[in-house]
């Protein structure tokens, strides 16, 4: 009996061993591919596709979460008599955290599923086969442009949702709150710093790669089937939130100590 629970614990360990090691296999081989000049064309075709149409939902996301985090949080700063706090807390809990952890969830689910579902449907169709008989290396054709892209447009987004954030936050706090907007402004001038964002941006563009590898490893590594499509998109997106997660832990004690 513990000899059939330790050989259990054992496979699932070799198994989640064999999984690490694939995707740093493929971080390597991506970026010894960027030693070759990429396609400009399939960089920029991607930060359309997988950036810009991303944009209303992240604005939506953000939109949303700064109104609700202002209206949670200002009443208990009013009757502790911290109001002219409010505006610095909202953006600089948004700038190091929400915007960039939030993004990169809605960018994983969005962006990480298109990318594996089309590179998994590539693969049950064999026509990655086909770019390895043309002597194309697979990694440089679709890793590649897909990873730049995402590197390049989730920090984008995430300026885009730090501000849509920061204005919610406004909206709530001069509206429901009777805050002024001079003291709202006031606050943000005063304890916000400008490493507050660009560390969240940082943060944003290892999300980027995160997405993109993690998307393109399962795209490549789908069972054979239109059943396998649909599994493969599923691990992509569960996978890439979860490490998203572990990776804001650590990158948050580097940052932000």
């Amino acid at each position: 009996m513990v000899i059939r629970i330790l050989e259990k614990i054992g496979a699932v360990v070799i198994k989640w061993l064999q999984y690490v090691g694939e995707v740093v296999l493929l971080v390597a081989e991506t970026f010894q591919q960027l030693r070759h000049p990429p396609r400009m064309r399939h960089v920029f075709a991607q930060m359309s596709h997988l950036g810009v149409d991303s944009l209303p939902i992240v604005l939506l996301t953000l939109l949303f979460t700064g109104m609700v985090m202002t209206l949670q949080v200002a009443h208990e700063f009013i009757r502790f008599g911290a109001q002219s706090t409010i505006g610095g807390v909202i953006t600089i809990a948004i700038g190091r955290e929400l915007g960039p952890v939030l993004v990169g969830v809605v960018a994983a689910g969005r962006v990480g599923a298109a990318i594996t579902a089309e590179i998994s449907t590539m693969k049950v169709t064999e026509q990655i086969d086909a770019l390895r008989v043309m002597a194309t290396s697979p990694v440089g054709y679709l890793v590649v442009p897909r990873m730049l892209a995402c590197m390049v447009m989730v920090p984008i987004l995430t300026v885009f949702g730090d501000a849509i954030g920061v204005f919610g936050g406004w909206v709530i706090a001069t509206s429901h709150s009777e805050i002024s907007t001079f003291l709202y402004l006031n606050s943000i001038d005063l304890f916000v710093d400008m490493h507050d964002i660009t560390g969240g941006l940082l943060k944003a563009a290892v999300f980027g790669v995160i997405i993109a590898i993690l998307g393109c490893y399962c795209g490549l590594k789908a069972p054979d089937g239109a059943e396998g499509v649909g599994l493969a998109t599923t691990r992509s997106v569960v996978s890439s939130i979860i490490v998203i997660f572990v990776a804001n832990c650590f990158l948050s004690l580097l940052l932000y100590q």
